[in-house]
């Protein structure tokens, strides 16, 4: 650790010596306010929403469109999950088997793209979700049933 301190303080003798400290202050200055202007100009880009359905976790990319700080400000602090309910997706219950044996190993829920991108939208209220990836499908829970013996 002690190397790298000590290169950085040569470093920073080397720059000062042919670079005014004024210079750097104002490139530095410049190309902050640059970003803010930069950042009110509308873009696409890729995000990937964690949605919770039900108490399970899914990561579903997504292609929104929306003014620079809102897509900073959902980059830099969204990091928690949608809750969605499963009443609010249309989806549909498939068997999945063993790729060896062929059995039934159980039942996923495989979700329809439009209304994930329409749940998603409706909790996005300051940008506009272009289009879903795929969404992973996710298995139906199994509820132990318990019979009582008499």
């Amino acid at each position: 650790m002690g190397k790298i301190v000590e290169r950085f303080k040569v470093f920073r003798r080397w720059i000062h010596r042919y670079i005014s400290p004024v210079f750097i202050a104002l490139f530095c200055a410049s190309f902050i306010l640059w970003y803010i202007l930069k950042l009110g100009n509308v873009y696409t880009t890729d995000h990937s929403v964690y949605v919770n359905i039900d108490g399970q976790t899914l990561r579903v990319p997504c292609v929104v469109e929306g003014v620079g700080t809102n897509l900073f400000g959902y980059r830099v602090y969204m990091n928690k999950e949608l809750k969605i309910p499963l009443t609010d997706l249309k989806y549909k219950i498939i068997k999945t088997y063993d790729d060896e044996t062929g059995e039934p190993t159980g039942r996923e829920y495989v979700f329809d793209h439009q209304s994930m991108q329409s749940a998603i939208s409706v909790r996005f209220s300051d940008i506009k979700v272009v289009s879903v990836g795929d969404i992973p499908n996710l298995p139906v829970p199994v509820k132990e049933e318990t019979s009582k013996r008499k």
